[in-house]
């Protein structure tokens, strides 16, 4: 209606401009061609429409907008509700009695990591909580440092279920690894893993930039490999057991490491690692090779004595009792 009324009175208001525009040209120069004031009138009247006009495809182009606008907010309400919908179903699937299903509902956990940033910290914790299940494999007493070597050339006796079970969680280790961000990638959140008592196989996380690393009491069978790791916060270790090699090599450990009562059954390759606030050793030192290089400032909770260190920090000295790491 308002719409209307405005054409209404943009057209009187330009017959009006050019009427009168006519009429002064005429009166203040009266030997001028009628014509031509009557052409000039008519311009100025054609003003005044071609300034509605404007203003008509403003408010289209402002109510085409809000459109969209509210058209995306309806389309976001709702994606977010399918991916809300889909990580419920995907969390129900884990407790699925196939693998092949279990497989299937951790890439989808993976795949909503991926496209709703929201969700990455969430199926991180998913993924680690998994590992934390109880698990056994007879690989596991049979060559603990490296399990998949440990039925070569002999008849095997495992149960099926014990081989699936196994890859589900090399698939949750793999996936872990794969959303933790790296190289280029500009994701600057402090993620957090908690593997606590978790039975690990071949674990790597080399070259991934996060937080917090919880591994208290975890089992790490076969090569485990943090080389070039980046860690702003604690990665405690305390009472694990590395039973293959540990590669630590050129790794940051800005926040601290707890080795307490931590078991190596194999070499550490510390070569180029670097770490800082913290450093709680084992009291038995691993076979280590190369020097752990400790930062300035970095407290010590017992006497690194047998562990090679090197660096500004590498001077023991006690860390205060008001000080909690681990």
């Amino acid at each position: 209606m308002r719409g209307r009324w405005l054409l209404v009175a943009s057209v009187l208001a330009a017959i009006l401009v050019t009427i009168a525009t006519t009429a002064v040209l005429i009166v203040v120069d009266p030997k001028q061609p009628k014509a031509e004031a009557i052409k000039t009138g008519g311009l100025a009247g054609g003003a005044i429409v071609a300034l509605y006009a404007l203003w008509l495809n403003d408010r289209r182009r402002r109510t085409e907008e809000a459109r969209h606008e509210l058209e995306g907010e309806r389309l976001g309400l709702e994606s977010e509700k399918v991916a809300d919908e889909r990580f419920a179903r995907a969390i129900e699937l884990l407790g699925n009695d196939a693998d092949q299903v279990r497989v299937g509902a951790m890439h989808v956990l993976a795949g909503l990591a991926g496209t709703t940033p929201r969700y990455k910290q969430t199926v991180l914790s998913v993924l680690c909580a998994y590992l934390r299940r109880p698990f056994d494999h007879p690989s596991l007493t049979e060559k603990p440092e490296d399990p998949d070597q440990a039925y070569v050339g002999k008849k095997r006796v495992v149960k099926p279920e014990d081989d699936q079970e196994m890859t589900v969680r090399m698939t949750a280790q793999r996936l872990i690894t794969d959303l933790l961000p790296w190289g280029s990638d500009p994701d600057e959140t402090q993620y957090q893993l908690d593997l606590t008592a978790a039975k690990l196989f071949y674990f790597r996380l080399e070259g991934r930039r996060f937080g917090r690393l919880v591994a208290r009491r975890a089992q790490f069978y076969g090569i485990t490999a943090f080389r070039e790791v980046e860690l702003t916060k604690p990665a405690l270790f305390s009472g694990a057991t590395f039973h293959g090699r540990v590669d630590l090599r050129d790794g940051r450990f800005a926040g601290g490491i707890s080795f307490q009562d931590t078991a190596f059954t194999l070499e550490v390759d510390v070569t180029g690692a670097k770490v800082g606030t913290f450093l709680h050793v084992a009291p038995r030192p691993p076979k280590q090779v190369g020097d752990l290089e400790v930062l300035a400032g970095t407290a010590f909770r017992v006497d690194p004595q047998g562990w090679r260190l090197t660096g500004d920090g590498q001077a023991p000295a006690r860390l205060d009792d008001h000080v909690q790491q681990d």
